[in-house]
């Protein structure tokens, strides 16, 4: 389980001081779907990279299973998140001198994963393994970004807007085989959008404004990638 306990985060000094978050606590339960929902400055993404370990809160707690992580040093944190975080963004950050095997391999090497492979199946990269990222498309490229994450074995899978440069038929392929990789692993998913019509898949939504939590409720009608709306 991750708990989090009256997170504040602000950015700048003095007169240009922001508070971005604004005392946030939460739940997030082993093995769920969790999506993270709000516009634009809403503070979720700033929210993410600190549940995640990314970055230090000026005050409050981040716990997975007993263990405070915003107690942890540099060398710790980096360590924590090598060990259990996987990172998937809008962005794919790979390696353009890597072919899609050792993009993944560099991954799955952080774990000693010797069976990197059957990740590369999973989200139907099998047939590319010896291409490099400017030979994919958009869509391949970002499926390779999750082979990559999910080859360390996470404990949680964090997304920002993992959707947002893909084109509709390419990212209902992309939210499909997060969906079913979810479900066949069981990692848990924290997952960043703006997109209400993504949320409809997950268990838990969390609906956050200006920086606080302004709704938390349980989906009782998940759909799926193919099923949400655009």
């Amino acid at each position: 389980m991750i708990k989090v306990l009256d997170i504040i985060k602000c950015y700048g000094n003095g007169e240009n001081k922001n508070q971005i978050l604004k005392g946030i606590s939460l739940e997030i339960n082993d093995g769920d779907f969790t999506v993270i929902l709000g516009a634009s400055g809403s503070g979720k993404s700033t929210f993410l990279n600190v549940i995640s370990g990314l970055e230090l809160p000026d005050s409050g707690s981040v716990i997975y299973d007993a263990i405070d992580i915003t107690k942890f040093g540099d060398s710790e944190l980096t360590k924590f998140r090598r060990d259990n975080i996987g990172f998937i963004f809008q962005q794919y950050y790979l390696l353009a001198n890597m072919t899609v095997e050792n993009n993944v391999r560099m991954g799955a090497d952080l774990a000693n994963n010797r069976e990197y492979r059957e990740v590369i199946d999973a989200v139907g990269l099998k047939d590319k393994l010896k291409k490099y990222p400017s030979e994919l498309s958009g869509g391949e490229q970002q499926r390779v970004s999750i082979a990559r994450a999910l080859a360390k074995k996470p404990k949680v899978l964090f997304l920002d807007e993992p959707t947002g440069a893909l084109d509709e038929k390419t990212g209902r392929q992309v939210l499909d085989y997060i969906s079913r990789l979810h479900e066949r692993y069981g990692f848990t998913i924290v997952m960043v959008t703006h997109n209400q019509n993504i949320a409809e898949m997950a268990n838990t939504i969390i609906k956050m404004n200006s920086g606080i939590i302004s709704e938390i409720y349980t989906n009782k009608n998940k759909k799926t990638a193919y099923e949400i709306g655009w």
